[in-house]
């Protein structure tokens, strides 16, 4: 007989949800994916709107945090399409590796409050909880394009909010003290990779927001993420023959004529930027932190000094306060020593690994571009806590990597523009 049940099939299997499990409700990876973006400006609407300060906005995000956990657990409760145990593959080792280490690492932490990384790394392994309970009840595909949509309009919603702001004193978007440009502008960014994504998948409208985000992205003036998102795109632009010569045209001139629009405002801020002195914000400056975490790391070279070891440790340089060392590299370093290489360096090569066995093709051009964007981006930026690839999307596009190469047959044009079929059992062999 040549049956096979659906409940014996893998995680990333391209099948529906199995009928007699209830899949967790639609919305529900759309809020979880508009919180992820939308908690970057939470601390500035906790204290402009209502007044509070920016510890009770911290506070906020973190029991909105353990809150959503609670609800997606919620609904993951009771039989499911696959177990926890069955996606424990590939990068996803990795992902847990890091928390583990990290956890681990508050052991030692020289950090400037226990309890508030505690809080923090509670927080982050929330999100990849929250993704894998996701995962647990519901098709991968599915349930990371509701994801990913929750996250666009998320990054759409504080971006408009962003864009009603007065400019800083450096003519940048944003807030001096509540919320950055490089937030804004490495939300907006990595955003606008996810409207792509959706736009081969789903419709074309897509566009739309992605455009609003390449344009909020160019409006903060965050040099660092705006040069990684165009070697990216340029890529993705080089390598993907289903788009044809006449589209990559008007791409192009659409962003010429953007980048002509704002001409003015880059030219005032370059004057700004260059008569800036050795302030941290410039390069100069930057190099001085960068020669700082250097001799620091080197002290502790093996286990680091821990998580959350930088904010309120660190002396401030001059008026700025660095949050993290600039470099994704030299921030692992810092924090976890050698392990935190290892780890970095494990992640990234599992999911590159993931990416290369993708037949060629759009998904895997555009995936190979999403993964230079990140790398490129931490060669002068990173994040305090999570890496640059946050460890909840590695967690979400691990079964979604392993689903594309698992279709090695079907050609790539027409993977971008359907939904993969479901298997079903094949009719037992009548008796002879």
């Amino acid at each position: 007989m040549f049956t096979r049940s659906a409940s014996r099939l893998p995680w990333f299997a391209p099948s529906e949800p199995i009928a007699e499990v209830s899949p967790v409700p639609r919305l529900l990876p759309g809020a979880v994916g508009f919180y992820f973006s939308f908690r970057v400006a939470l601390v500035l609407v906790t204290v402009r709107l209502f007044l509070q300060d920016a510890q009770t906005g911290v506070a906020a995000g973190l029991i909105c945090n353990c809150l959503l956990l609670v609800v997606v657990g919620f609904f993951s409760l009771g039989p499911a399409s696959c177990s926890l145990r069955s996606m424990l593959r590939g990068p996803v080792w990795w992902v847990l590796a890091f928390l583990a280490f990290s956890g681990v690492s508050l052991l030692w932490s020289s950090t400037a409050s226990l309890a508030a990384a505690a809080a923090f790394w509670c927080a982050m392994a929330a999100d990849v909880a929250a993704v894998m309970l996701l995962l647990r009840n519901g098709s991968a595909d599915e349930t990371g394009q509701a994801l990913m949509q929750g996250f666009i309009w998320g990054t759409c919603a504080f971006a408009a909010i962003a864009w009603l702001m007065p400019a800083q004193s450096d003519l940048r978007l944003g807030d001096e003290e509540l919320l950055g440009p490089n937030q804004i502008g490495y939300s907006c960014a990595f955003a606008c990779f996810l409207a792509q994504y959706l736009m081969s998948r789903r419709s074309r409208l897509w566009g739309f927001p992605a455009v609003f985000l390449a344009i909020t992205l160019l409006r903060s003036l965050s040099k660092t993420t705006i040069v990684a998102f165009i070697v990216a795109e340029a890529f993705i632009l080089l390598r993907d023959r289903s788009i044809s010569r006449t589209r990559k045209l008007l791409l192009l001139g659409l962003a010429l004529i953007i980048l002509f629009a704002f001409q003015g405002l880059i030219a005032s801020y370059y004057t700004i930027y260059t008569n800036a002195g050795s302030q941290a914000e410039t390069l100069t400056g930057r190099l001085g932190i960068w020669a700082y975490f250097v001799t620091e790391a080197v002290q502790q070279p093996w286990i680091g000094h821990g998580f959350h070891s930088v904010w309120k440790v660190v002396p401030p340089f001059g008026p700025f306060e660095a949050r993290h060392a600039h470099n994704e590299l030299l921030q692992q370093f810092y924090a976890y020593g050698a392990v935190g290489i290892i780890l970095m360096a494990g992640l990234y090569t599992s999911v590159f690994l993931q990416i290369r066995r993708l037949s060629r093709g759009p998904v895997k051009t555009f995936f190979q571009g999403l993964l230079i964007f990140v790398l490129v981006r931490g060669l002068a930026d990173t994040e305090p806590f999570d890496l640059s690839l946050p460890l909840w999307f590695v967690c979400l596009i691990t079964p979604v990597l392993m689903q594309w190469a698992a279709q090695p047959h079907e050609r790539p044009s027409a993977l971008a523009t359907t939904r993969p079929m479901p298997l079903v059992p094949l009719p037992e062999e009548p008796p002879p």
